[in-house]
């Protein structure tokens, strides 16, 4: 996927939504992998959790820090990318892509108005820079 196709939480989360199926599929940002530079460890929930739009949902830790991986959007988790845990060099090489954490079953539209486009995440990325 192009980063210009998606959604983005103001805590560096991606969202795609097809609207067929009315799920999300969510991962974080170049801009976040990158300022947490070398990763350890990812955490992900069990399939059939529930989450609402700012409740963390798993953790990424880098040598640098901890860091909480938020959901944009309200529903039930239907996948989780595990084998991340094992590969953790794919959410950095394909950060939109195989770098995928979590699909989310919407429970409603909930969040979804919160969410910037990419140019608008690309404007908050580099305030937060300076």
């Amino acid at each position: 996927m192009q980063p210009e196709q998606l959604k983005f939480a103001k805590t560096h989360e991606w969202l795609h939504l097809d609207p067929a199926t009315k799920t999300a599929t969510v991962g974080l940002s170049a801009f976040a992998l990158e300022a947490l530079t070398d990763l350890v460890y990812v955490e992900l929930p069990k399939v059939g959790v529930k989450v609402s739009p700012g409740q963390s949902f798993g953790e990424i830790e880098s040598v640098k820090a901890v860091s909480d991986i938020y959901s944009p959007v309200s529903g039930e988790i239907t996948a989780s990318h595990g084998e991340l845990a094992d590969h953790l060099d794919k959410l950095k090489s394909d950060p939109y892509g195989e770098g995928w954490l979590v699909k989310i079953k919407l429970a409603d539209e909930a969040g979804l108005g919160e969410l910037l486009s990419y140019g608008d995440y690309q404007k908050q990325c580099a305030e937060e820079q300076h």
